[in-house]
């Protein structure tokens, strides 16, 4: 997640569309353009570090319904709306909505670019840390259903023997379930797989 992060313009206006990926790879940006939601949906790489600048209003599939299908997705890219129709009530629903600026048509040049530079860093943060956390989530898909239990008990700061009695089970048993999590996780101890449990807010 080190490389700069790729620009994905979804606008249905093509003159618009291919200005705006001229302008940003004049200055090294890389930018895919797409006409619609659905061909974006149909072709971006979900594990690229991206940008996304989304026009609101598109035959079809909206901006704003495409907004609600990436986060259904988990998708975790930086959304920059843009309209040449834009107004107060709807830069609010999109801001309110989890995007991250929202820009009118026609573009200032200077103000899209600094936009997207500034995004573009934190969508390399953004799918690191949405990296990390899936990888402890695939860690966690090796345990059984009580391992599951006794983690969620070791993250709460509960000791074996008050694990044993909320389980029902004795001390010994807990602590073979403890030593079988650390291994099937491949942490180094309990303590560290909590952190990074806490750390990526993940549900065990």
């Amino acid at each position: 997640m080190t490389g700069e992060a790729v620009v994905h313009i979804v606008d249905d206006d093509e003159g618009l569309r291919q200005s705006l990926a001229f302008l940003l790879e004049s200055v090294g940006i890389q930018a895919l353009t797409y006409p619609d939601a659905p061909a974006f949906l149909a072709e971006f790489d979900p594990d690229e570090p991206a940008v996304v600048i989304v026009d609101v209003r598109m035959p079809g599939m909206s901006g704003f319904q495409l907004q609600e299908e990436l986060t259904a997705r988990g998708y975790p890219a930086p959304v920059v709306f843009c309209s040449a129709h834009g107004d107060i009530p709807m830069s609010v629903r999109a801001l309110t909505r989890g995007a991250v600026d929202f820009l009118e048509k026609p573009y200032e040049p200077q103000r899209i670019l600094e936009v997207v530079q500034r995004q573009q860093q934190h969508a390399c943060r953004r799918f690191a840390r949405d990296a990390a956390r899936r990888a402890v989530q695939q860690r966690l898909r090796q345990l059984t259903q009580r391992e599951r239990e006794v983690l969620r008990l070791v993250v709460e700061g509960v000791s074996s023997q008050m694990a044993a009695n909320r389980l029902g089970t004795s001390v010994k048993t807990i602590d073979v379930h403890r030593a079988r999590i650390k291994a099937k996780t491949g942490a180094e101890s309990l303590g560290a797989l909590v952190h990074d449990i806490l750390t990526h807010r993940v549900t065990v």
